[in-house]
Parts: structure tokens; sequence; C-alpha cells
């Protein structure tokens, strides 16, 4: 009989400081930040397109702690030769600073650069003719650039 009543009070005892910690601190960020950060840096427009309403409306994810600072194009033109490429790096950015935060940017990297990608050429096909084949062109340096040079390129940032 002993032994039927050492279990229950031991399971009390050990139950009862564990419901007087908090549940979590305020800075952690929810359990499923991975998934959300992977379904934001998707090569699909509909991925974007999720990216984009979040970046809009960045205090409904203030609890994820996620990193929206960019420098847009580095040191590259944002809108070269007119093209609006500017939101397109606005989002490698955000893909390369998250990853690198949850250490995990090497296994995404070409992932994020494709997505660089397919964002810059949904910004070439509003074009037509040689301009849709100039703009397409241009979007292929800079995607031959970041798969190149991403790894060096560096993570602070200046504008938000």
């Amino acid at each position: 009989m002993r032994r039927r009543l050492a279990l229950p009070l031991a399971a009390a005892a050990l139950a009862v400081p564990a419901a007087l910690l908090p549940a979590g601190t305020a800075s952690a960020a929810p359990a499923d930040k991975p998934q959300v950060l992977s379904s934001w840096t998707q090569t699909s427009a509909t991925s974007y397109n999720a990216w984009a309403a979040a970046r809009a409306n960045q205090s409904a994810w203030s609890a994820y702690g996620f990193d929206w600072s960019t420098d847009y194009c580095s040191s590259s033109p944002d809108n070269p030769f007119g093209f609006p490429f500017k939101t397109a790096c606005a989002r490698h950015d955000f893909g390369y600073r998250n990853y690198k935060a949850a250490g995990t940017f090497a296994t995404n990297k070409t992932r994020l650069d494709s997505a660089f990608y397919e964002d810059m050429k949904r910004v070439c096909a509003r074009y037509s003719g040689a301009t849709r084949t100039s703009c397409n062109s241009t979007a292929w340096t800079y995607y031959r650039a970041v798969v190149v040079f991403g790894m060096t390129a560096p993570a602070d940032a200046t504008v938000a």
C-alpha cells in the first residue's frame, strides 16, 4: 500500500513547482516561427503575397521577432534601368537575415536566391518584347550576383 501512495504523492510534488513557473518568457517566439518563415520565403507568388501582406502589418507579427530590416539591393541599384526590384530585394534580405538568425541560412540559401529570382521575373512579366528581355537579363545578373556573393553580404541594415 505504501507504494501506491508514493507514486501519486511524488507526481503531485513535481507538478506543483512546475505550475508555479511562468509558462514562457515574453521574448520567446511562437513555436511555428520556422513554418511561418518558410511559408514567406518560397518561390511562389502566393508566398510573396503573404510576405508582402505581413510586411505591411509587421506589428501583427511582433511576437515572432522577425527582422524586417533591409538595405534593399545593397550597393546595386534598387530599380536598375527602371525595373522595380526594390521589394524583391527586401524579401531577399528578410530571408537572409532571419535564416542567419535561426542558424539555418546555409540550408536555405539556394531557395532564398531562387525566390529572389522568381520575384524579379514576376516584375519582368509586366513588360513585353525587348523591354521584358532586358528586364529578365537584369534579373538574371542580380540573381547570379547573390548566388556568388550572397554568403559574404553584410547582415546588418540601415533601413527598416
